[in-house]
């Protein structure tokens, strides 16, 4: 069971790790990047614009984009890294939830062995036969509950990071369009 817990997990942070990968986390422009660049978008002045023109331009578009689309992705990718910390959270608290379970199974498999045992004239014999029986059978139960827990903790973040990569794409359309309007070439 262990072996299932450990592969669940390993599953776990590697959809975790490939959803981050695939919305990647942008951060606002530090001044030595233009704001396309910081979004991962490439443009190019068609029309000769200077530097300076540029960045006006895309501050410009970023505005439209934002009252266009409804999203702001620097706030979107801040959100998604918190939904992703949370899951990871979750699967945490789910692996940490089987610990302790197969003692507790094994005092009340102790319990009822002993009554069982005691009809039936052992009862120091049922006693560790239903303490064996109790922990294995708690702890099975507990990490089924846990690998559970940590499949639907990653199926969320994953599903958490499709959205936010959708809806990242949707706002380089619109900002992307803005700048094709201003004569640029854009690729993102």
């Amino acid at each position: 069971m262990r072996l299932v817990t450990l592969f669940v997990s390993m599953a776990a942070v590697g959809v975790l790790s490939g959803a981050q990968a695939q919305t990647s986390i942008i951060s606002p422009p530090s001044g030595t990047k233009t704001l396309a660049a910081t979004l991962k978008v490439y443009a190019f002045p068609g029309a000769g614009q200077a530097a300076a023109q540029q960045s006006q331009d895309e501050t410009e578009c970023y505005n439209w984009a934002l009252q266009e689309t409804g999203i702001d992705p620097f706030h979107l990718a801040n959100q998604t890294a918190e939904q992703q910390q949370q899951a990871m959270q979750q699967m945490q608290q789910a692996q940490q939830s089987t610990s302790g379970s197969g003692v507790r199974g094994a005092v009340g498999g102790a319990a009822g062995g002993a009554i069982i045992g005691a009809i039936a004239g052992n009862a120091g014999k049922g006693a560790a036969i239903g303490a064996g029986v109790g922990a294995i059978g708690n702890r099975a139960r507990a990490e089924s509950q846990a690998n559970k827990a940590s499949q639907q903790a990653a199926q969320q973040s994953h599903a958490a990071a499709k959205t936010s990569a959708a809806q990242m794409t949707e706002f380089k359309k619109a900002f992307s369009a803005c700048l094709e309007a201003k004569h640029y070439t854009v690729r993102y």
